[in-house]
């Protein structure tokens, strides 16, 4: 597998380009990995609000959570890189789908919402509480809203935005989430067992950034072969096909609570 961490001068000097093809393209896959014997336990958060209902149920620190057995790492997520220096793509037609972001038994679900440019974002509340949430975006209108139990809110997501941006309930503050908003279809979120797969990229030379929000991921093992990913990215030579890099080693020091 041809891998090269970002250099620099290489990346300022040209932009990537890729071919939008639709008989060439390739999927990704890879798997996030601990590199520790022992991977750290969950922590539960011990509500101090709304007590007598979010006290009913477990709810685990999402920060950094690693599967015991398999040491795969939960909430990677790997998009193709399209800012300064990064891959350059043809225009990808809007999909206008709406993702669901629920308050669900105090806690958010899914931990992240994927979406693309003239996508909507519906945060529901099936809770018998109120929450809010709080959307710090930096390219699209930043909200603030209120949601009563049973109610719904929908936001337009009519900009790209530069990184993962932040959901957070102001009445539980233990309540967070991400969305992702891309210009593209490109990205994933590993699962349980650390893996991830990104279907339908361009082939050729692509850019991509990692990132985790319990630390930087830049020094990494792959089929024992030290690398280095500065800022957290990588490019890759996309084949037609599967790409599959295997396992993907993290220091565990890297990854913090």
């Amino acid at each position: 597998m041809n891998i090269r961490p970002l250099i620099a001068g290489t990346a300022a000097a040209c932009a990537l380009t890729a071919s939008m093809a639709m008989a060439e393209t390739g999927t990704l896959k890879m798997r996030f990995v601990y590199d520790s014997k022992d991977a750290p336990k969950v922590e539960l958060i011990e509500p101090n609000k709304d007590i007598a209902f979010c006290g009913q149920h477990d709810i685990p620190n999402e920060k950094l959570l690693v599967d015991s057995e398999t040491k795969g790492i939960k909430n990677v997520l790997v998009y193709v890189y399209t800012g300064r220096g990064g891959t350059k793509l043809d225009d990808v037609a809007p999909k206008n789908a709406t993702h669901e972001l629920a308050n669900d038994k105090c806690r958010f679900e899914p931990h992240y919402v994927i979406a693309q440019t003239g996508d909507t974002l519906k945060i529901t509340n099936p809770d018998s509480v109120g929450h809010n949430a709080n959307l710090n975006f930096f390219a699209n209108k930043a909200e603030n809203l209120m949601i009563p139990a049973g109610a719904d809110k929908e936001v337009a997501l009519e900009k790209p935005e530069p990184a993962a941006i932040p959901v957070e309930c102001n009445i539980h503050p233990w309540m967070r989430a991400y969305v992702v908003v891309l210009e593209h279809p490109y990205a994933a979120v590993s699962g349980e067992d650390g893996t991830l797969t990104i279907e339908g990229i361009p082939t050729g030379e692509v850019m991509f950034r990692v990132t985790h929000e319990a630390g930087k991921i830049d020094e990494v093992t792959i089929d024992g072969e030290k690398e280095s990913w500065r800022r957290s990215r990588f490019e890759l030579d996309i084949k037609p096909g599967m790409n599959d890099l295997g396992d993907v080693l993290v220091p565990a020091d890297a990854l913090s609570l």
